[in-house]
């Protein structure tokens, strides 16, 4: 396991973080710059309030949400006093990672209910898949199943006000034969019900040349997870603009893949300063991507 510093949200660390953005009242014009707020995990559970100030006078003005729980809503924090501090950060939600595992193995609704709920609470557009269970996804019949399971999600959402979203790894791209996971949902999904939030990392890590994703399935891809690839360690992220994946290039296909949310994001496999390194690739997205 990768020792991670602890963060502080009222700590100097933080105002140093804090002294290296451009401008910290700054709002994108051109085109929001989002964060999945995964990438600070670890100072949620000291300083939701905080944490989220923070997000906000790096830049950021897009946030997409983890950890949600019915009985707690957002680390501790209600639904309703959540969405406050957003507003008050003039933060949106357009997008949650929400638990699917146990809707997709035995059909439970329950817990979506509550997400749907949850979702419309914030005002957001997607209600979007973040993992599988292994035990879900072992052969091709699998993810036929699984993408029937979303196309029954996505009925839901729908009548909700909302769309079904999924979030790839690596795993959805390994091969059964000739074709992969990954292939059966773009295949099996309903195209006006499901879009696709592409990890270009994850992407790119598996094999897979984004920009050749989005001329095959053009429109799909409507959110994307935007963190690079380490030059020495593949398996771990860095800061955009840092490592080997050629951003420019994808962004540039935006409009082919249907791109309109982005978040940057910082996963547990990297080594991380997580304030300076949120500050940093919004900095470099501002400056060179958009």
């Amino acid at each position: 396991m990768i020792k991670r510093r602890d963060f502080i949200i009222n700590s100097s660390l933080v105002l140093g973080a804090l002294a290296i953005a451009p401008s910290l009242a700054f709002s994108t014009k051109q085109r929001n710059i989002g964060l999945q707020l995964y990438t600070l995990r670890n100072m949620f559970s000291k300083d939701v309030k905080g944490t989220l100030e923070f997000v906000a006078k790096t830049g950021y003005n897009e946030i997409e949400t983890y950890g949600y729980s019915a009985e707690k809503g957002f680390f501790g924090t209600s639904v309703k006093d959540f969405k406050k501090i957003l507003a008050d950060n003039g933060l949106k939600a357009p997008s949650g990672h929400y638990e699917f595992n146990s809707f997709i193995k035995n059909g439970n609704t329950d817990f979506l209910k509550s997400c749907m709920e949850c979702a419309n609470q914030l005002e957001s557009e997607y209600i979007t898949v973040p993992h599988l269970d292994e035990k879900l996804r072992s052969n091709l019949d699998d993810y036929k199943r699984i993408a029937q399971k979303l196309n029954e999600a996505a009925v839901l959402c729908k009548q909700a006000g909302l769309k079904l979203g999924y979030h790839n790894h690596d795993f959805e791209f390994k091969k059964f034969g000739t074709q992969t996971g990954y292939d059966i949902l773009l295949a099996e999904t309903d195209k006006e019900l499901v879009d696709f939030e592409l990890d270009l990392y994850w992407a790119v890590r598996s094999g897979n040349n984004p920009l050749e994703l989005f001329e095959a399935h053009p429109g799909r891809f409507t959110m994307w997870h935007v963190k690079d690839m380490d030059k020495l360690k593949t398996e771990w992220n860095t800061e955009v603009g840092d490592g080997t994946i050629n951003f420019k290039t994808i962004f540039a296909a935006a409009q082919l893949s249907g791109m309109k949310h982005f978040f940057v994001e910082q996963e547990t496999n990297y080594k991380p300063d997580l304030l300076e390194s949120t500050v940093k690739s919004f900095n470099y997205i501002k400056k060179k991507l958009i």
